[in-house]
Parts: structure tokens; C-alpha cells; sequence
């Protein structure tokens, strides 16, 4: 490891590069429930309001339309403010803000007022939580026009793309996948040139089917592409990384290749993001096609409780049962 690289955890990216925007322009200010003195409840915002103050890290009263609603004032007057929703399910009291106000104000107006505005959301399962701490509400923010929306998967993706979103002038979903906050490490090189923020990547090479992911579930692709090579198998992983807009080209180059197609997310499948990239390769690589682009999600129901929702979420062997059927056409 060189004198420019460290190993870091996805929670460790995210706090560097947080720092590193607020650093860069101090216009940049962060705002949320106990992201102060307590760090955030993930410890995402650990020391930064200690180093810059109570003026720029501020802890906000319990009111997630407050919030978002005040993040829009602080916009108008030029700053560029970023937000934490504490968990997923806590996003739906500041939802008429997000679609009604920061979605459309560049676009009332006529592109004369910005709305540089990043959301953080931990979304996703897997931790064991209760009630409204493990939703995957990406569908509802990507259906929004005028909303742009990310989902970093790990470390290094963490510490670019959370810089890359405070620094673009319109509005940014950017989720965070809680169960990789501290679960694995990656090499950072901070001298490197990062990749663009609203682009897919092939994250394995492989030949015969394709297999898309992102957040949470670029994990679980991985290990089925892993588990797949040992059968004879060679799986293509394409982390999507941003669900709005969609950067399409890299999946179709695959597809044509491979000619069979699975995606999987956490969030239920019934008109999921799997659904529009299922129906835009159809469209673009219907020639291309083996067999039906098939969709792995959660179940079309309310997240369980914690003890089951293991039963829920997709694993590695539905993935593999998708990759296989796949195959059967």
C-alpha cells in the first residue's frame, strides 16, 4: 500500500469525503438528527462538528420536513446544503418537500434558481432493525423528475461520489447502503482520478449472463458471480450506482454479449427499478436476448420483522436460481 492509499470502511469514505467538500467551499453544511455532537447514528458525521463548528454541523429538531424545508431556504440563499435522514423509513414526512419543492424549483423557474441539495439516506435491510429502518424507497425518488439518485456500494464509491453529488447544482438522492457501513474495507488511493458520478461500471468480467446490482445487492452479485465460476459458469457484475439518471451503455454492451440478463435489488420487484431497466433492455437488445431479463427483489409485502428478514431479502441462491433459469430457455 502506497503513501497515498489507506484501507477504509464505507462509514470511514463517506466522513472523509464529507470533510474534504466542506473543506473545499464553506458553503457546504451538514444538517440532520444527532449528526453533531453524536456523529450520526451510523457515526458518518463523527468529528465534523467539532472541526467546523455548530454553524456548519447542525443537529435539527425531530422534523424531517423541517429539515428538507429548511435546506430549501439555505439553497435560495446560497448555500449547498446536505442533509441526513436518519434511516429510510423516516423519509416519507419531508416526501411533498422533496418531489413538490426541491424537484421542481430549477425547472419553475426556468433554470435561474439551483437547488444544490444532496439527501443522504441509509436505506436497505440486513441489520436487524425494527419497523421503518430497512426500506429501499429508491422507485419513489427515480419516478421523480427533476431528482437526481445515486446508491454508492462501497468504500471507495462512498468517498468520491458523496464530493461529486455536493458539488453538482441539482438536487441528489444519495443512498447509502447501512449494512456496508462497516462490514468491509477497500484500498483508497486520494491521488486517483474518480470515475463520473452518473455512470454504471462493470465491476467482473464474465461471458455468458449478466447479472446488475446496486447498493447493497453489488455484494451479493458478486459472491453468486464467485459461486458461479466453481459450476462452469462465468458471470459479467455491472454496479449500476445511479438509478436517475440511468447510464445504460455499459448494461447494453454486456447484454448484446452475453444475451441473458438478471438484476436484483433489496426493494420489492412489483414496479422496482428492475422493472424500467428490464423494459429498456428489451428494447434496445431484444435481438440480443436468450431468454427474458428476469428480476430478483424482495417480496411484494411490508418489511418483516428483523427474525425473518433474511426470508425476505435476496440472497445468493435466488440470484443463482434466476441465473440458472436463465439458462433453462
Amino acid at each position: 500500500m502506497s503513501a497515498n492509499t489507506q484501507k477504509i470502511t464505507l462509514a470511514k469514505g463517506l466522513n472523509m469525503g464529507l470533510r474534504k467538500a466542506m473543506e473545499a467551499d464553506d458553503k457546504v453544511l451538514l444538517m440532520g438528527e444527532d449528526v453533531g455532537k453524536l456523529g450520526g447514528v451510523f457515526r458518518i458525521t463523527d468529528g465534523l462538528q467539532k472541526d467546523f463548528g455548530e454553524d456548519r454541523v447542525i443537529d435539527s429538531p425531530l422534523a424531517e420536513s423541517g429539515i428538507v424545508g429548511t435546506a430549501v431556504g439555505m439553497a435560495l440563499r446560497g448555500y449547498r446544503p446536505v442533509v441526513e435522514i436518519q434511516f429510510d423509513g423516516f423519509v416519507y414526512p419531508a416526501y411533498d418537500q422533496i418531489v413538490c419543492q426541491v424537484a421542481k424549483y430549477t425547472y419553475r423557474s426556468q433554470g435561474k434558481v439551483k437547488m444544490p441539495i444532496v439527501i443522504r439516506i441509509p436505506f436497505g435491510g440486513g441489520i436487524g432493525a425494527v419497523e421503518h429502518h430497512s426500506e429501499s424507497p429508491e422507485a419513489q425518488f427515480a419516478h421523480t423528475p427533476g431528482l437526481k439518485v445515486v446508491a454508492c456500494s462501497n468504500p471507495v464509491d462512498g468517498y468520491w461520489m458523496i464530493q461529486q453529488a455536493i458539488a453538482h447544482d441539482d438536487p441528489v438522492i444519495f443512498l447509502e447502503p447501512k449494512r456496508q457501513y462497516h462490514a468491509d474495507k477497500a484500498e483508497l488511493d486520494e491521488s486517483a482520478t474518480p470515475e463520473p458520478l452518473f455512470t454504471s461500471r462493470v465491476v467482473r468480467a464474465g461471458t455468458d449472463a449478466t447479472v446488475l446490482a446496486y447498493g447493497p445487492t453489488v455484494k451479493t452479485a458478486l459472491k453468486c458471480a464467485e459461486a458461479a465460476e466453481s459450476e462452469g459458469r462465468s458471470l459479467e457484475v455491472i454496479d449500476l450506482r445511479t438509478l436517475s439518471p440511468l447510464d445504460m451503455g455499459p448494461v447494453y454492451e454486456s447484454v448484446r454479449r452475453t444475451g441473458r440478463c438478471v438484476i436484483t435489488h433489496e426493494a420489492h420487484v412489483n414496479l422496482g427499478m428492475g422493472a424500467e431497466v428490464a423494459a429498456r433492455i428489451t428494447e434496445q437488445c431484444f435481438y440480443s436476448l436468450e431468454a427474458p431479463v428476469l428480476r430478483v427483489g424482495a417480496f411484494d409485502m411490508p418489511y418483516p420483522p428483523s427474525r425473518i428478514e433474511e426470508e425476505y431479502l435476496p440472497d445468493l441462491d435466488r440470484v443463482l436460481d434466476a441465473v440458472d433459469r436463465t439458462f433453462a430457455y
